[in-house]
């Protein structure tokens, strides 16, 4: 992700966004401890995570992203985290629908194949 994705960044935060060949975005978040205490390091989670709850909608899917906030996130002005931070997501195009290079393609699971019923251990 790191390696083969693109990254975007602002004042408050660094953005990592990789095509994921799904019809859904997948989000991560990562706070380090150099951030802060754990309380700082929470705030700045909640703060984010509310931002990405109000504007689920607005983010376009098909990409994996991983947020990495800074530590002025825990006392900036939510209205100006929100508008930074959807400015980095709300901007991305549509990602292709093919896997992005050097991930393999996921194959479907099909039912009644070997595992696919419980577990039975012989005595």
């Amino acid at each position: 992700m790191y390696r083969t994705g693109r990254r975007r960044a602002s004042r408050q935060f660094t953005v990592f966004v990789a095509p994921n060949g799904r019809t859904e975005s997948r989000m991560g978040m990562s706070v380090a401890r150099a951030l802060g205490g754990a309380v700082a390091r929470n705030r700045i989670r909640r703060r984010v995570r509310e931002i990405l709850r109000l504007h689920w909608r607005e983010i376009p899917s098909g990409w994996d992203i991983v947020v990495h906030p800074r530590a002025s996130v825990a006392v900036a002005e939510f209205g100006v985290l929100r508008a930074e931070l959807m400015g980095l997501l709300g901007n991305l195009p549509a990602a292709p629908a093919v896997p992005s290079k050097g991930e393999p393609a996921r194959e479907e699971k099909k039912p009644g194949g070997p595992g696919s019923g419980p577990a039975i251990r012989g005595s």
